[in-house]
């Protein structure tokens, strides 16, 4: 029944984000969070990398539905919860905090990408399942950070956008995104979904050099 729907490509897919790429990501909020002062996360047990509590029923049900049957990946974790005012740096806590979950996941992608490249220069023969494990930690992760990296709400890169952004245009943006994100992320990804995977792959391959 599920012959040709659940492969080793996509269990190895649904483990790397539900696991590790999502975990790693939100825990990281948290920690920047809770070291500029905020403490909401550490108090809503979200100052962990046990993936349990960082999983959205209805994002993470979504992911693996849609890795499963296949076409457009969709799927987030739960959302770490900040309190900007508890921050200690008013004027770059918020972006500090939003870039630290993209900057783990590019952590992640190079600590993978330097094993791969000391098993192609040893010449270390390795399983395809090794093989697999590995390019696929690494290219997944870069996704995560390049995707969340869109200057648009939810993601984090809105954030870096409105600090960027002059006080008054970023006041008047931010309603706007906040009301409508969600499908202007859709349609970013609709329009320039092939140059955003391009992208991926571009980075993937600088980091592993092959």
């Amino acid at each position: 029944m599920f012959d040709g729907l659940i492969t080793l490509d996509k269990l190895i897919l649904i483990g790397i984000f539900l696991g590790v790429g999502f975990p790693a990501h939100e825990a990281a909020h948290a920690f920047a969070a809770y070291r500029l002062g905020d403490s909401t996360a550490r108090w809503m047990g979200r100052l962990t990398l046990n993936p349990v509590k960082h999983f959205d029923p209805i994002g993470g049900s979504l992911f693996v539905l849609s890795v499963v049957v296949g076409g457009f990946i969709i799927g987030w974790a739960k959302p770490t919860p900040v309190n900007p005012s508890n921050l200690r740096d008013r004027r770059n806590g918020e972006v500090i905090v939003a870039l630290a979950g993209p900057a783990v996941n590019l952590m992640l992608a190079c600590t993978a990408a330097v094993i791969v490249r000391v098993l192609v220069m040893g010449e270390v023969a390795v399983s395809a399942l090794v093989a697999d494990l590995l390019l696929g930690f690494v290219y997944y992760n870069v996704a995560l950070m390049v995707f969340n990296l869109i200057p648009i709400p939810p993601l984090d890169g809105s954030t870096v956008l409105f600090r960027i952004l002059s006080p008054e245009a970023a006041w008047r943006l931010r309603p706007m995104l906040a009301q409508y994100g969600i499908v202007a992320v859709l349609l970013v990804v609709f329009l320039f979904g092939r140059q955003i995977g391009s992208l991926m792959l571009d980075v993937t391959t600088i980091l592993v050099g092959v």
